[in-house]
């Protein structure tokens, strides 16, 4: 055998080589991978590789049934810290001892970012993890994408609501913010120091915490009392009738009212209209227990108002019809075009939403 062709023969078998022992999986371990955090005996060590963006400052939260969901958002404890020597991985300890109402990381849990929202799968889902390793031990946790690869130049959309919501821009810089309530109803959303943060909002360059009132306590006054979780600091009762949407710059001195929708003062229960018709001279004409608001076309518009930012045109139906039965068709002011049907027949006790387009209708609640 030639020179030449033995050195090429030992070219191909340490080719060959290399291949098979690239083919054992087990034997490759790519940097953001490795471990970055010690195993501690008595914990969970989960490591986040976090989604393309994350920057080294970001402030990350792990969230799911086993400490509250949303809760968890600002709690010290289910804050990850970034690993010392990988710009991509962030670790989080976790003692199962302390996971509320019988639950575990099988029942689902994700992260959080407190600059770009909630972790997102490539579908643009809710992600979630499930798996459940024990204490002792280590496990990669692999992030998807951040809610903010879906927002339309950095805005999120506004989450949905249970009834009306207080936005707050907290520049405490208190660990823990939870909202008590007295007035109508103390301890109306629980004992103190009150509820937890329902959730946040990126909006107008502000992360916004946001307290949901829920939906049942709507017209209620109550006292608003912001405090560090019942650490020994409070702030003075914030008077606010649960009737609008609010927002409130909250400081260690204090509250700020900076920006909220218009109150309006209705005479009795109203529709409000969302109109997506082409129609824009609108009436109500109602009959059943009486006709209310006269002969046919019957009353023009009242006004107009914004509802968690969306603007509604709306006919006030008199405090002095409440509790009659009335069957209401909306029309373009006996214009031709007329909304009426079986399900715009209402006992008067309670405002009423719809929205109307060309062909039809539908009631919103």
């Amino acid at each position: 055998m030639s020179k030449k062709i033995y050195s090429a023969f030992l070219v191909m078998m340490a080719f060959v080589s290399l291949m098979s022992s690239c083919t054992k999986n087990e034997d490759i371990v790519f940097d953001h991978e490795r471990q970055q955090f010690d195993t501690r005996t008595d914990r969970i060590l989960l490591e986040f590789i976090a989604p393309f963006g994350t920057t080294a400052d970001e402030e990350i939260y792990i969230t799911g049934a086993f400490n509250g969901d949303d809760e968890a958002i600002g709690d010290p404890q289910y804050l990850l810290t970034k690993a010392p020597n990988s710009n991509v991985k962030w670790g989080i300890y976790l003692d199962p001892n302390s996971f509320v109402a019988g639950k575990s990381l099988a029942d689902g849990f994700s992260f959080y970012s407190k600059n770009q929202g909630k972790e997102f799968t490539t579908a643009g889902e809710a992600a979630m993890h499930t798996d459940n390793p024990g204490v002792g031990t280590f496990t990669n946790v692999w992030g998807q994408r951040w809610e903010s690869y879906y927002w339309s130049g950095g805005e999120a959309p506004e989450p949905e609501h249970d009834g009306f919501c207080v936005y707050v821009d907290d520049q405490t810089g208190w660990d823990v913010l939870t909202l008590y309530m007295w007035g109508d109803i103390n301890n109306m959303n629980g004992d103190w120091p009150g509820m937890q943060v329902t959730g946040t909002w990126n909006h107008d360059g502000i992360t916004w915490k946001y307290f949901d009132m829920g939906a049942a306590n709507t017209g209620l006054v109550e006292n608003l009392i912001f405090n560090n979780g019942g650490n020994g600091t409070q702030l003075a009762d914030f008077n606010f009738t649960i009737d609008r949407n609010i927002y409130l710059r909250i400081t260690p001195d204090g509250i700020e009212e900076i920006g909220a929708e218009a109150k309006v003062e209705h005479d009795g229960f109203a529709l409000f209209v969302l109109n997506e018709s082409s129609q824009t001279d609108l009436a109500l004409y109602a009959w059943g227990d009486a006709e209310a608001f006269g002969g046919w076309p019957g009353i023009p518009v009242t006004g107009t108002q914004t509802i968690g930012g969306v603007e509604y045109t709306y006919f006030d139906m008199g405090a002095a019809n409440t509790g009659l039965n009335l069957n209401l068709i909306p029309n373009n002011n006996n214009g031709g075009v007329q909304w009426e049907g079986g399900d715009l027949n209402f006992t008067i006790d309670h405002d009423i939403y719809i929205r109307i387009f060309d062909g039809g209708y539908e009631v919103l609640q």
